[in-house]
């Protein structure tokens, strides 16, 4: 850039920040903002507009325009030129406007007088909030210095929105991050929490945008990417040997960090005026708006890669770190980008909820949210950007809807719910130690799911009859080194004894597909649901298997022990591992270690395939449990982390209960035990479904047994039957309307 725009661009932010100097409203600002831009620009017009809501933009000050117009002049997000630079988030320029596509014409402004035509985006970190627009008479193509300057003063315009410069009368003035949100996201586990906001990873705020010596802000600049290149190369010296993904990631680190290109953008930023962070941040907020346009998977990685750069130098250079002191709110609901298992289980079981940007509802967080009983929700668009540290949260985990600052009316209906529910928990609190039998005289066994010592509590005050699925890979993802022998005897151990004497299912290390283990090479395979996971990494690497079995075998130590292998698709696979156990059972006595007083050796049936496997299989597994999560997503071909087709296919599918019914008649032939396990036997419909087809034993999480034992008491599993049947019969695709009208005739 010459000389002479880089002075003039620093002029114009000299103007500009006197101008945000002086005391004044926010609509006074806004007015002397325009009138210096258009007079520094040599434009005759020169407009701002900012975002109503998410979908509304509003021309909120201008030069040159009619001022009748402000706040009354409205465009859709996409809708005319202005909309189209909101919607695409890239600069328009244009030397003849009306003849340009998309051109619409607001009579109410009197913009027929002007030709030309320039409006960048007012951004921050991809986040949309408005447009700066320059018009002229003259027809004329802006050049790439005024297009760049007027970048430069947007990206100000950006930071002085999101520290409230601008505050005024009206929605798109209104005071950011103090208007009501409502967000939707997944469901990564159910329930509903009040609390407060408390971020993972606070903002960055830059409250200097503007440079007063732009050499000593390039000095900064570059003292802060030596910082940065050092702590990248620290970290590809002390990277594991041999861990190929992670090398490839820091690679991609080391060459973003010594990129000239990226240097340079952000040194030419400096000099048209910008402190080193907002330079960094103007580069970090051109990064995400490309996030969202690229479609390849791995160029969207790579700016991922390089939005992660671009925070560790906005800490570096703003002093903002993680660790801000911060001390947790009353009833903390924590907000995060992404979060891994050992981070969130260092929060405990002190957090109300959880709200993540990102993550799947198979993501490790996911697994430990559901083991410690904690409200998620994932894909919680733009919640870390919206969110501010102590705000009022209500997490709907039933819904997947977050309300972030919610109307008082909102609240008012969220509590009575909670009210609600808790009222629910009483009365189930009565039924606690009575069985699960319906009106026509059928038991239902009804057992929890558990992965943490934490979740044991539960046993008792859930009314479970045992734990029917102890999940044993969360101590496996939750350390940097695969866990000792001696320790994993010792926590099953106190597993068992927390159990009382009620059963615990033990199941194998279910490792691969969305849980991978950070000490283990991943394995890039296209679908790894598909791949190489659970009872066949176990069986081609058996060493961690049988010290697990054995760590088993000694945390029993005279007690009864119950083992099940995940994910069997036949009966070969069954028979081996089982073999594994009998010969550490041979091994452990010929050691003179006490054995288990009995031991049960089951399956969980996962795959479509051990439905069909031979008759010997359902005579040698001393049980079998279904794994509904598994099992319905290769049943229906759909994803269960593909938020478009996960909830495609009902669980009340005829076609599923059909499958169900088979695999009841093929356990019944052998007198096999058979349960179902999975996020749906905790749902009292499906449970009842379920029951309704013939299985006797259901696990879930704690939370669900009152819910499915009070409407299992309340039924005769007769007439479900019936219902389901006739609804069969005259080729409904799913019995879920029939049974709930059958349910609300019974009152």
């Amino acid at each position: 850039m010459a000389d002479g725009t880089e002075s003039q661009s620093r002029k114009l932010l000299r103007r500009l920040q006197a101008a945000l100097a002086e005391a004044g409203a926010g609509q006074e600002r806004l007015d002397r903002i325009t009138s210096i831009i258009a007079e520094s620009m040599g434009t005759e017009v020169c407009s701002i507009y900012l975002l109503r809501d998410s979908g509304t933009l509003e021309l909120c000050a201008t030069e040159g325009l009619s001022s009748e117009a402000v706040h009354v002049t409205r465009l859709r997000v996409g809708e005319g030129l202005v909309g189209r630079v909101a919607k695409r988030l890239r600069p328009i320029n244009a030397a003849d406007a009306p003849s340009e596509p998309g051109f619409r014409y607001m009579a109410e402004t009197g913009e027929e007088r002007y030709t030309s035509f320039l409006g960048v985006p007012i951004q921050r970190l991809g986040e949309n909030l408005g447009v700066l627009v320059v018009q002229s008479q003259e027809e004329r193509r802006y050049s790439e210095d005024e297009v760049y300057a007027l970048e430069v003063v947007a990206m100000v315009l950006a930071e002085m929105t999101e520290l409230g410069a601008f505050v005024g009368e009206g929605e798109a003035m209104a005071a950011r991050h103090q208007r009501s949100v409502v967000l939707n996201g997944g469901i990564g586990q159910e329930g509903a929490a009040e609390g407060h906001v408390f971020l993972h990873e606070p903002r960055v705020v830059v409250t200097n945008p503007i440079a007063e010596d732009p050499e000593a802000e390039l000095e900064r600049l570059n003292d802060a990417v030596d910082q940065l290149r050092t702590s990248v190369d620290e970290m590809l010296n002390n990277a594991p040997k041999g861990d190929k993904e992670q090398y490839d990631v820091l690679q991609a680190y080391k060459m973003f960090a010594n990129s000239r290109g990226w240097m340079r953008r952000m040194e030419a930023d400096i000099r048209n005026g910008l402190s080193a962070e907002a330079a960094v941040e103007k580069e970090q907020s051109a990064a995400r708006a490309r996030m969202e346009t690229v479609p390849d998977a791995y160029l969207r990685e790579r700016l991922h890669d390089l939005d992660d750069l671009s925070n560790k130098m906005l800490r570096l250079l703003t002093g903002q770190g993680r660790d801000t002191g911060a001390e947790l709110p009353d009833n903390p609901v924590l907000v995060a980008r992404n979060i891994g298992p050992g981070e969130l289980l260092e929060y405990g079981r002190s957090l109300r909820g959880v709200v993540l940007e990102e993550g799947s509802v198979a993501s490790h967080a996911a697994i430990v949210a559901r083991a410690l009983a904690i409200p998620l929700i994932v894909n919680a668009s733009r919640i870390t950007t919206e969110a501010l540290n102590g705000d009022l949260i209500l997490v709907d985990g039933d819904q997947g809807v977050v309300h972030l600052r919610p109307e008082e009316t909102v609240t008012k209906a969220f509590r009575d719910k909670m009210a609600m529910r808790a009222a629910a928990q009483e009365r189930y609190s009565s039924i606690r130690d009575k069985p699960a039998e319906t009106l026509d005289g059928t038991v239902i066994g009804l057992h929890m799911n558990a992965g943490l010592m934490a979740d044991l509590p539960s046993l008792p005050s859930s009314g479970a009859e045992g734990v029917g699925l102890f999940r044993t890979e969360l101590q496996f993802l939750t350390r940097s080194t695969v866990p000792r022998r001696g320790s994993l005897a010792a926590l099953y151990s106190r597993v068992m004894d927390a159990a009382g004497g009620k059963r615990v299912a033990f199941r194998t290390l279910d490792i691969g597909s969305d849980k991978v283990l950070p000490y283990m090479k991943p394995q890039d395979e296209p679908n790894p649901a598909l791949g190489w996971r659970a009872i066949r990494v176990g069986l081609d690497r058996p060493g961690m298997m049988r010290m697990q079995l054995q760590a088993m075998i000694r945390a029993a130590a005279g007690r009864p022990l119950t083992v099940m292998f995940p994910f069997i698709a036949q009966l070969e696979e069954f028979t081996e591992a089982r073999d594994h156990l009998l010969r550490e059972l041979d091994r452990e006595k010929a050691l003179g270690h006490v054995l288990p007083e009995s031991v049960e050796i089951g399956a969980m049936l996962e795959t479509p395939s051990l439905a069909f496997a031979p008759r010997q299989f359902f005579e040698l597994a001393d049980f079998i449990s279904i794994g509904g999560n598994d099992l319905k997503q290769f049943f229906f071909a759909a994803d269960r982390e593909n938020e478009r087709v996960r909830r495609r296919y009902d669980t009340l599918n005829v076609s599923f209960l059909t499958f169900i019914e088979q695999i009841v008649a093929r356990c019944a032939e052998t007198d096999t035990p058979l349960s179902f396990c999975g996020e749906d036997a905790g749902r009292p419909i499906e449970a009842l479904c379920f029951a309704a087809m013939g299985l006797r034993t259901l696990s879930m999480r704690p939370a669900s047994i009152g819910p499915v034992k009070s409407l299992l008491r309340r039924v005769d599993l007769r007439e479900v039957r019936s219902v389901i049947h006739e609804a069969r019969e005259n080729g409904a695709q799913s019995v879920r309307a029939p049974v709930m009208d059958w349910l609300r005739q019974q009152g």
